[in-house]
């Protein structure tokens, strides 16, 4: 086994910790250190593993933050409101 497989293990489970512990943030600052540290972890897994290995440490990645990922991909796609932003001040 790779390091980098190794590496993506002990995030996995640090991420289920990370879930099973109370929070009063709703668990948001886990999640963002959890993305911070699983990007690169994933580049390098491609790089030592494959790009199919790759996909496969992505999925479970995406399983385990997919809340997180459901708000994000929510947030950048929804329509925007209202067309163009109104002025901070208007001529009258």
């Amino acid at each position: 086994m790779t390091p980098s497989l190794i590496a993506a293990c002990v995030w996995m489970i640090t991420a289920n910790v990370a879930a099973l512990m109370p929070s009063r943030h709703g668990h948001w600052p886990a999640a963002i250190a959890l993305m911070t540290v699983g990007l690169p972890l994933l580049g390098w897994t491609v790089l030592q593993n494959g790009p199919w290995i790759g996909l496969l440490v992505l999925g479970c990645g995406a399983s385990l933050l997919r809340w997180p990922l459901y708000y994000g991909l929510r947030r950048v796609l929804r329509p925007r409101q209202g067309g163009a932003a109104a002025p901070a001040f208007a001529a009258e």
